[in-house]
């Protein structure tokens, strides 16, 4: 069976060309500082993000809590929202790895957090408080809907940060999604910040990694914190190659995924039993829910899509998260819709 594979956008498969790059990569040993594809992937991801100095990561989780432990130190305090992939899904590794205290704010629907609500968050000097030393935002914001947090409001975040003497960290693990969507420049979304992760096995859909780019020294200070967690690869560059490729080719493209999520929320518009988000897909990403009257869980839908080819991500009891990428076709939008339409046809 041909699966029609929405689950997320870390399905996808390495292309072909990124896996004739592999084969051929210059490597060396990275912890020495001697893979040259290595250091020409993280050259590259540091000119792309506007940043001094870029850092390979196997993974995004690691990505942020190396940026977080190169930021703060045991006892410090960083400020995020209650709804970030960072608090949610990373294993509370800030607090159980680095001793570092998490401090949550709402997050809004549209991914923000509320200005005044950081400047709020901010401890004043006081031997019975954490020391507020980050601000961490998401862009594209996963369980807001794959919403894009505009320039605007991310240079106002760094601006009220810098002002109360606190660092700005971005986990842009989509941000590339986000600069399509806002038709911007990626080093203009990572301008203000003072560090940033990107992934490059999501909708970029090369096998492994992420960067963390920032300053010269702030990388430095990262470096041993990948060190410390394990991070440090000898003969990488067989993955950074991939990478290379997946800069080089992959980010124009990524408006035919969100295109293909906005033809995938209109058609499941009109499936009886379905309740969409009210807004337009913004990226690559669509939530849908039951409505009250179907009898099935998600889990239960999910199953019976299953059956027909079709894998939907269950993100509650009722909910449900799709995310186009590089893998899905217009005929697989098509396959998707009629699957959901035969499923809530049959409750």
């Amino acid at each position: 069976m041909d699966w029609v594979d929405l689950r997320s956008d870390t399905v996808t498969l390495p292309t072909p060309q990124m896996r004739e790059a592999m084969a051929a990569a210059v490597v060396g040993d990275d912890v020495y500082g001697e893979d040259p594809t290595i250091n020409q992937l993280e050259e590259m991801s540091a000119s792309l993000m506007g940043k001094q100095a870029g850092l390979f990561v196997p993974s995004g989780t690691m990505g942020n809590l190396a940026a977080i432990l190169a930021h703060c130190g045991r006892g410090d305090e960083f400020i995020l929202g209650h709804q970030s992939h960072t608090f949610l899904f990373e294993a509370g590794g800030a607090a159980a790895l680095g001793g570092v205290h998490p401090h949550l704010l709402q997050n809004q629907t549209d991914g923000t957090l509320i200005l005044d609500e950081i400047e709020g968050a901010v401890r004043k000097e006081d031997i019975h408080q954490p020391i507020s030393r980050l601000v961490v935002l998401e862009n594209t914001h996963n369980r807001c809907g794959g919403v894009a947090l505009s320039l605007e409001y991310t240079r106002s975040a760094a601006e009220l940060a810098h002002q109360h003497g606190l660092q700005l960290h971005l986990d842009g693990a989509r941000i590339f999604n986000a600069a399509v969507a806002l038709g911007v420049e990626t080093a203009d979304l990572a301008e203000p910040t003072d560090s940033v992760i990107f992934c490059l096995s999501k909708g970029l859909s090369a096998p492994v990694g992420s960067l963390l780019c920032g300053s010269s020294e702030f990388i430095a200070r990262a470096r041993r914190m990948r060190k410390q967690l394990g991070g440090g690869m000898r003969q990488a560059g067989v993955l950074a190659a991939a990478g290379i490729v997946a800069l080089e080719t992959m980010i124009e493209r990524l408006e035919e995924d969100h295109i293909r999520a906005k033809n995938l929320a209109q058609g499941l518009a009109t499936v009886p039993g379905l309740v969409l988000d009210p807004d337009i897909p913004e990226t690559n990403m669509v939530f849908l829910s039951l409505n009250d009257e179907v009898p099935l869980s998600a889990s239960e839908v999910a199953g019976r899509l299953k059956e027909r080819g079709v894998l939907a991500g269950v993100v509650t009891n009722r909910r449900f998260r799709l995310v186009t990428h590089y893998w899905i076709e217009d005929s697989d939008i098509d396959q998707a819709i009629e699957g959901f339409r035969e499923v809530m046809g049959g409750v």
